[in-house]
C-alpha cells in the first residue's frame, strides 16, 4: 500500500491528536477496520528517521507534507541502528468526549550510543491508549493544588495501554542544532518551548498520484 494512495485527491490527511488514538489506534488495538486503511506499520526499532522518506515508495509509511505516520509496537526499547529515541517533558492527555483516552509523549532522536549521543532535530510523538477513560471535569475538580495534579498524572500512568500498540508521528524540525549529553545542564530550549507545545501545528497535504 502506498503512503497516499488510498486518498481520493485533494483529500488532506490532518488528524488532531484525538483522531489519532480514537479513530486509528482504537480500532487498531479492537482488530476493527479502520476506513480510510492508510496508515501502516513499522518496526521502529530496525529504522533512522531519515530512512522514513524511503519508507514510503515502499508502502511502509504515510507521509503527509512533512510529518510520517506509522502504527508500531511499544516497547521500552527505542533504540535504531544509528541511535535511539529520547523522551523530552512531560507526557500530556489526550480527551474525547470529556475523558481522557489517550496519552501523548514527545522524543527526540539521538545519534550514538544511549545516553552518550547527540540530539538530532528529529521528533516523535508517540500516542499510547488508556485502558479506561477517565472524566476530566472530575479530575479537574480533584486538582486544586499542585500535589493534587501529580497524583492524577501517577493515576493515568498507572492506567497506561496493556496493548502493545501505539501511533507515532515523525517530522524533522527546522531549529535547533546537534548538542551532546556530555554537556550537563543543556536545555533543549528550541524543541522543548516549540515543539513540546505542539499539537497540529502546520495543515499537512498529501500529494495526488
Amino acid at each position: 500500500m502506498g503512503g497516499a494512495t488510498n486518498l481520493p485527491p485533494g483529500f488532506h490527511f490532518f488528524p488532531s491528536d484525538e483522531d489519532l488514538v480514537v479513530h486509528f489506534l482504537g480500532r487498531k488495538v479492537a482488530n476493527l477496520p479502520c476506513r480510510p486503511d492508510i496508515v501502516p506499520t513499522v518496526l521502529l526499532h530496525r529504522y533512522d528517521p531519515w530512512e522514513l522518506n524511503g519508507l514510503i515508495f515502499q508502502g511502509k509509511a504515510l507521509q503527509a507534507g512533512n510529518q510520517w505516520y506509522f502504527f508500531s509496537h511499544a516497547t521500552q526499547s527505542r533504540t535504531s541502528p544509528n541511535g535511539y529515541w529520547h523522551p523530552i517533558g512531560a507526557d500530556e492527555t489526550v480527551t474525547s468526549s470529556g475523558c481522557i483516552v489517550g496519552l501523548k509523549k514527545t522524543l527526540v532522536f539521538c545519534t550514538g550510543e544511549p545516553f552518550k549521543g547527540f540530539k538530532t532535530n528529529w521528533i516523535m510523538h508517540e500516542y499510547h491508549l488508556l485502558d479506561g477513560g477517565h472524566n476530566v471535569s472530575s479530575s479537574s475538580a480533584s486538582s486544586s493544588s499542585s500535589s493534587n495534579r501529580k497524583s492524577h498524572r501517577k493515576r493515568v500512568h498507572s492506567s497506561m495501554e496493556s496493548n502493545s500498540w501505539m501511533i507515532c508521528r515523525v517530522f524533522e524540525s527546522s531549529c535547533g542544532s546537534q548538542v551532546s549529553f556530555h554537556d550537563e545542564g543543556t536545555e533543549l530550549s528550541c524543541l522543548d518551548e516549540v515543539f513540546l507545545s505542539l499539537d497540529d501545528y502546520d495543515e499537512v497535504s498529501l500529494p495526488n498520484n
